[in-house]
């Protein structure tokens, strides 16, 4: 089986280095779009933006880069309790038609009350994932051509309706990527693909069987993805170099400043990667060849993949064989991890590489009347 291989764009700054300004490299817009042509050329299959305050707007980080881009698709984030769900589908539809198709967006609820609370959210942990599951519900059926009405504890929205479809039919996939028991009963209610954080493969295995038999008990499938760091050189020598190097300037004290943020979120995925390593940096290479170093500093995805290309490549084919269809990686920095990762590893898998879309007929329309609908071409009567 093939699999597909994202990347990931830098949007809350790059470097060489973790947990210092030491090495750091200016992110830009035409930094942006150099690491996304790069992937784009590479044969990734797209790339994660990442969304939260200490990012740039992922939607018009998408936007800004489909002209520059040909095959790449923009995973990007839907915030439930951030925006109304009939505005997030208005908003998916335009990213998916502007870029013919190329759109994926990823559910995330938020595990940091501190910056949810910024945001006007104020839930606990189960209501906000009650609350993204009625989020949800509303978001799909929009963008599937329904006018919705719906009543719920925390959403409520009446004859909601898109007036523009997105290319992609029924509608464009939503991923999620959630590790508790209400995110794993959202996942296999309405996620298309879940998203797990770079555990070692027993525990990746662990979540994957339980949501495949939650969604199994409502009569559906999911698909599956996973987040990684990836550090991948000529030899495994030089791979484990380059993994120290980039944690050689985070002292101690930075390490107990991020692993006490770490603690105030309320996300079970986040407690999960900061157990791995528990804040030591003598415990690191929590499975063969995957190393939790990154988690030392690093708030979400903590974990890499150190290697050559062949050795990341056969880590790679143990999560495929428990069901994992894309990974989505990353390294530092990002624009020439990307070519490392083109050169050295995708020889060693068997990538799927999306084909470029092809142009497709716009039907024609007058201005919508109203805001309420648009008008049609009267047809001849013979």
């Amino acid at each position: 089986m093939s699999v597909s291989i994202f990347w990931f764009l830098p949007t809350h700054g790059d470097g060489h280095y973790l947990g210092t300004a030491e090495g750091a490299r200016p992110v830009d817009h035409a930094y942006l779009q150099q690491v996304a042509q790069a992937a784009d050329r590479l044969g990734f299959g797209g790339v994660l933006i990442p969304t939260g305050r200490s990012c740039e707007d992922a939607w018009l980080v998408a936007a800004s880069l489909i002209p520059v881009t040909q095959r790449l698709r923009f995973l990007v984030a839907l915030r439930p309790g951030v925006i109304s769900p009939t505005q997030a589908a208005r908003q998916a539809a335009t990213l998916d038609r502007l870029s013919n198709g190329r759109a994926l967006f990823n559910l995330v609820t938020g595990g940091d009350p501190e910056e949810l609370a910024g945001d006007g959210v104020f839930l606990d942990h189960r209501e906000r994932y009650a609350e993204s599951a009625e989020f949800t519900r509303v978001w799909r059926r929009v963008l599937e051509g329904e006018t919705v009405d719906y009543e719920g504890r925390h959403v409520k929205v009446r004859g909601a309706r898109l007036m523009f479809k997105p290319v992609q039919q029924p509608r464009p996939p939503l991923w999620f990527g959630g590790s508790s028991e209400p995110a794993q009963e959202l996942a296999a209610e309405q996620v298309d693909v879940y998203l797990t954080w770079g555990e070692p493969p027993a525990q990746v295995k662990e979540k994957i069987d339980q949501v495949r038999a939650k969604a199994a008990a409502q009569g559906r499938t999911v698909r599956f993805g996973i987040r990684l760091h990836v550090i991948v050189r000529e030899t495994n020598e030089e791979a484990w170099q380059a993994a120290d190097r980039l944690i050689a300037n985070v002292d101690d004290a930075t390490i107990a400043k991020a692993q006490a943020a770490f603690q105030r979120a309320d996300s079970v995925g986040q407690r999960r990667m900061a157990a791995l390593h528990g804040g030591r940096r003598d415990k690191l290479e929590i499975s063969p060849n995957l190393w939790a170093g990154v988690g030392l500093v690093r708030s979400g995805a903590g974990t890499a993949l150190v290697g050559d290309g062949p050795t990341v490549a056969a880590r790679i084919r143990e999560y495929e064989a428990l069901g994992i269809e894309t990974f989505i990686l990353s390294g530092y920095p990002h624009l020439e991890e990307a070519y490392r990762v083109g050169e050295l590893l995708f020889p060693h898998l068997d990538l799927q590489v999306p084909l470029v879309p092809q142009p497709r007929v716009v039907q024609a329309h007058g201005e919508a009347v109203a805001n309420d609908f648009t008008p049609e071409k009267k047809v001849a009567r013979g």
